[in-house]
This record gives structure tokens, sequence and C-alpha cells, in this order.
């Protein structure tokens, strides 16, 4: 008996020594069933200071490193505008990389993972192949019967988010919910309209992107469901599309009723519908920098609309806080995460930004309550979309990169929001639909044969690209060819002369033409004209044969001189890789649906103007657009 009880006695030792064990190993921030609250708190009572502003740090891919990943806690990292791991680097490459990244992340001392973060504004536009959808200003012109199409753009974003999942990523900067009030704004493509409620229909793009949360979802509250939907960020809070000329990043001149009519209302739908960041505005309101204005980013934002989620800058967006940028960075510091950054895309001075941020809290010039308010909000987001649970990408999603069903998704967008602004010389002699089956047709234009024209900026590169060689899709030339009979001749010249047309007997022609791809200040225009020659080609086409005239363009630019000349004219923006969505129009297979998302001016001097003004006087009203029906099949005429 005695050395059954000697036997006994050791294992219940042996338990209990078990038990300590797990217990000491045991975590409630890595237990999936605790309530995301719980982990949260549990988290950050481990966390030291360090840490904390490692969670608080977003820095590019260029600088980034495992070793920095691991020591610095880092919270973030991102591909800026064109930085890839390859020159046309396939999924699998993206995968590795950010695996990379996130192993170092996971071999820190609490192994929080980092968010990885890409801009993806009309689909994964920085990745080869993917398929590029129509920048938001052509999805504010889609119709569905009588209304606008929120159920489109939310496909859309749906789509989106299985083609960034295929590389790895678990967070995009979009959507841009800025209301552009003047089109001499780089920007202004970003924005779906000029008018709040149609920018408000569209934020059901993040339904799409993050999935639609369930009935008794606490407002506020960053809502990500699952492994195949993304983080979003609704930007740039406030007021970016208001500025004075458009001039980008500037200073928006409007009264609080005016703010909060015009330029809040979207932000209000898109926290309803659960969106997990927001993005600050280098833009100024009345004078004070977005960046540093604690009134409108702790106050209106975190406590007005209850927004639980992570508050993220701009690139470089603190340092602007000051003029020249960077002139006293312990400053901006203090200011940006005084008024209510959470996280900073700093994206390259790492150290100086932890080694000031640091600094400021030991010195009691920030307080712990702030930094533990900024760390508690990255982490939420993180838990929420399971981020601890599934760190690591595979590999099961890469065949969804540029799928054909996406590709067909965004022929249907395209198609959806084209404007017919003209249509024959008068309204008993309509051009449109063309006849798919004529002798000889002509195709002229710089925009005709151009992929990256037609796609527009925040294409592959930050200020997008010329030609057809970096990416894969249709251009409207090869969208034509493929759409008319067999027997029809097409003759392709971007930039014919008039002796050219008049010799040479077209039934018709289509000119694309427009403006050349441009992101942000680099698109600022005073002038808003068409690219040269372009002028001259509807001269020379327009003057010797019927044609149609398509503008790719993301705002109206100057048409009237050429309105006259023309038989038909078309709003195509700027409609990404799908084509064919632009054929199926101007064929018949599908009637013109697509009404204007934006005033069209006559001349650049009644800008700023926008539909409700006193001296409202367009070319174009907003939502004017002609409508088409569809036919079985058309012959020449």
């Amino acid at each position: 008996m005695k050395t059954v009880r000697i036997l006994m006695r050791a294992v219940l030792l042996g338990m209990v020594s078990l038990l300590s064990f797990a217990n000491a190993e045991y975590a409630k921030y890595k237990d999936p069933k605790q309530r995301v609250a719980v982990r949260v708190k549990d988290l950050l009572g481990r966390m030291s200071l360090e840490e904390k502003i490692g969670q608080m740090v977003q820095i590019d891919r260029t600088i980034a490193t495992v070793q920095f990943l691991k020591d610095y806690s880092i919270g973030s990292v991102l591909s800026g505008g064109g930085s890839t791991p390859l020159p046309q680097a396939r999924a699998a490459d993206w995968v590795n990389m950010i695996n990379d990244f996130q192993r170092g992340s996971l071999a820190s001392r609490l192994g929080i993972p980092m968010i990885y973060g890409i801009d993806a504004v009309h689909g994964h536009n920085n990745v080869y192949n993917a398929t590029i959808f129509p920048h938001n200003v052509g999805l504010g012109a889609t119709r569905h019967f009588k209304y606008r199409d929120p159920e489109l753009v939310k496909r859309i974003g749906a789509a989106t988010a299985l083609e960034v999942r295929a590389t790895g990523i678990p967070y995009v900067f979009a959507p841009c919910i800025a209301v552009c009030r003047d089109p001499r704004w780089g920007r202004c493509y970003e924005s779906y309209s000029e008018d709040h409620k149609i920018v408000q229909e569209m934020t059901d793009v993040i339904l799409g992107l993050q999935g639609d949360p369930p009935s008794n979802f606490r407002k506020g509250v960053p809502f990500v469901g699952g492994k195949d939907k993304v983080a979003a960020c609704a930007k740039h809070f406030v007021g970016d599309g208001g500025t004075t000329n458009g001039i980008n990043e500037n200073n928006t001149v409007i009264d609080m009723h005016g703010l909060l009519s015009i330029h809040m209302p979207a932000y209000s739908d898109s926290i309803i519908k659960g969106v997990s960041t927001i993005m600050v505005s280098y833009s100024s309101w009345n004078g004070e920098k977005m960046h540093a204005n604690r009134e409108l980013v702790t106050g209106f934002l975190k406590g007005t609309l209850k927004f639980k989620g992570f508050v993220i800058s701009d690139w470089q967006g603190i340092d602007r806080i000051t003029s020249p940028p960077h002139s006293n960075y312990t400053y901006s510091v203090q200011s940006g995460i005084q008024a209510g950054i959470d996280m900073v895309m700093i994206p390259f001075n790492l150290t100086e930004f932890i080694d000031d941020l640091t600094d400021l809290v030991k010195n009691n010039v920030i307080t712990m309550d702030r930094i533990d308010d900024a760390v508690g909000r990255i982490l939420l987001v993180k838990f929420s979309m399971g981020l601890f649970e599934n760190p690591l990408a595979d590999l099961s999603l890469v065949n969804e990169l540029g799928s054909q069903a996406h590709r067909d998704l965004a022929r249907e967008a395209v198609r959806k929001s084209l404007v017919l602004l003209k249509n024959g010389k008068n309204e008993s002699h309509p051009l449109i639909p063309l006849p798919k089956k004529a002798p000889k047709i002509l195709v002229a234009g710089s925009h005709a044969d151009n992929l990256g024209y037609q796609c527009g900026g925040w294409t592959i590169n930050w200020q997008g690209f010329s030609g057809n060689n970096y990416t894969r899709g249709t251009t409207i030339l090869g969208a034509i060819r493929s759409a008319v009979d067999s027997s029809t001749e097409v003759v392709y010249r971007d930039n014919p002369d008039s002796d050219f047309v008049k010799s040479n007997n077209f039934d018709y022609a289509i000119v694309a033409v427009g403006e050349a791809p441009y992101a942000e200040t680099a698109g600022d225009s005073m002038t808003l004209t068409m690219l040269d020659p372009d002028p001259s080609v509807i001269t020379n086409v327009c003057e010797a044969v019927k044609c149609v005239v398509i503008i790719i363009s993301g705002r109206p630019i100057v048409i009237e001189p050429y309105i006259s000349s023309v038989d038909a004219l078309v709003a195509a923006w700027l409609p990404g890789t799908e084509g064919q969505g632009v054929t199926d129009v101007l064929f018949g297979d599908y009637g013109f649906s697509g009404k204007l998302p934006r005033s069209w001016f006559k001349t650049v001097d009644q800008l700023p103007m926008n539909v409700g003004d006193p001296h409202y006087d367009p070319l174009f009203p907003f939502d004017f657009g002609l409508k088409t029906e569809s036919v079985p099949s058309i012959v020449a005429r």
C-alpha cells in the first residue's frame, strides 16, 4: 500500500507541475475563445512602451527587414505605389515576401502579427495581371434601372478582396470617399461624385471588401468577415475634395455646417458598415492641418461618430504638419499623436519617429492613455480580422488574381459606367449603335491602343504607365477588332491627317482621346485640356467622316469647342483593363445607361461649379446621359 501511495503522490505532484506549467504558458490574448476586448486588455498589459510604440509604426517594404520587425515589434508594413517584390511579380512572390516579414513579427517577444497594407483603389492595381476596374468616378456613373448601382461596387469590393488576399495581403487603403467639388483636383477620379449622396451609396464597396456585419453588430466596431476579406480604409478624413481651386493637399474653406453636410456623411455611413480604419487627409480645414486637428479626429470621429477602429496617417502625413515638411519633426509627432492618429505611415524614418515618441511619453508630453488608446485600436482590428489565428498567407487563392469572373465583372462595370453625351447631329439620325458589319472603319486617337492610358493613375506604378506591356488587358482597339464582323476592315492610325481620312472612304470612325495618366498633385490642372495632338485628330477625322469620340479622362475636360464637329460623344472615364465593356455598348449588345456623376463645364472659368449652385450653367448637367436600347444585331446602314 505504501508503494501505491508514493506512486499516487508522484502522479498528483506531476499533474500539479504540468498545470502550473500550462498556467504559466496560457495567455488570454492567444485564446480565440476569449472576447476581443479581453484579448486586447490582456495583451496591452503585457507590452512594454517600446512594443506599444512599435505597433504604431507603419514602414514601407523597401526598408522592412525580418530583424526590424522582430526587434521593434513593428505594427504594419506597406507597399507604396509601384512597390513590388519583383517586376511583374506573381501572386506567389507576394505571398512569400509577406510571409517572410510576418515570421519576423511572430518571432518577437509577444508574437504580435504585423498587418500588410496596399493601395487597391480600382482593383489590386499595383499587381501585374490583376483585374483593373474603372476608377471611382466611372462607378459613380453606373445605374441599375433608375438608380445608382451600389450592388455593383459591393461585388467589385468582394472581387478586389479576393485578388488582394491572393497575394497574401489583408489590408487595403480604400475606398476614397472624397466628395470632389472641383475637377481641377488631381484626385478627382478617386471620388465617386460631386454629390455626397452618391458617395454615401457607394460606401457599399466596404461591405464587399470586408463582408456584411451581422445584424447585431455594434456600430463603430471594425468588422472583417474571414480569410477572403480584407480590412478597408475610408479616406481621406475630411474635406480633401473641397480644397480651394482643387489644389491637392491644400485648404478647404467651409463652415462646420458645410463640412458636416457635404464631406462628412460618407464617413458616418462607412462607420455604420464596419470600416476598420480611416486615413487622415493631407489637406487643411480653414487653415488647420487635418493631421493635427484634435477636434475632428478625436472629438468628432472617435467621440461623436463612435469610430472604434484605428486612424492612420497618410504617407509622411505628420511630416507635412509643418511647412516646409519635416522642419520640426518632434513637434509634428506630438501634434499628430495628440490629434488622435493611431498608426503613422512613416514610411522610412523608423528610428527617428520611435525615438521622438518615446521621449515625448517619458517626458509626460504625451500620456500613456493616448498610447494605450492607439495601440488598443490597432490590436482590436488585428484580433477582429483573425490575424492572430491566421497570420500567414497560403497559395489557395492565387488563381483569383485576374480571374475571368473578375474580368467579366469589370467589363460589366465599364459598360454601365459609360455616359452617352451626344448621339447624332440630330435626334432623328442617331449614330449609335454602330453597325458591326461595315466595309471599312477607322480607329484613331492617342487612347485607342494604350492600356496604360485606359487605366489611368494608380495602375502598376503610382503615376500609371503608357503602352500595353505592363499588365494584361484589352485595349479599345483590340475590343473593336473582336467585336466587328470578320469582313470589316479595321484601320488604325493614332494621328491621321485629313487627307488620309478623306481618301480612304471609311464608313465611320471611332476616335479615343483624353488625358495621360496622373496621380495626386501631378494631376492638378487649371486648364483641363486633352492630350496633344488629340484636338487636331478630332478635327481631321470628324470633319471628313461620321465619328464617335470617346473621352478617356478622370474628370470632365474641355470639349465644348469640338462638340459641333462630332456625331456622337461618349464619356468613358478611366475604364481599366477591360476595353470590351466599351464596345459592348458602342455596337448595341447592351444599351447606354450611365449618368453623369459630375457636372460637365463649358469653360474652366466656371469652376468650381456643382449642381445646386446659383449660377449653374453647365455644358451637360449633373445626372445627364442619353439612353440607347440593346439590339440583337446591327448591319451596315
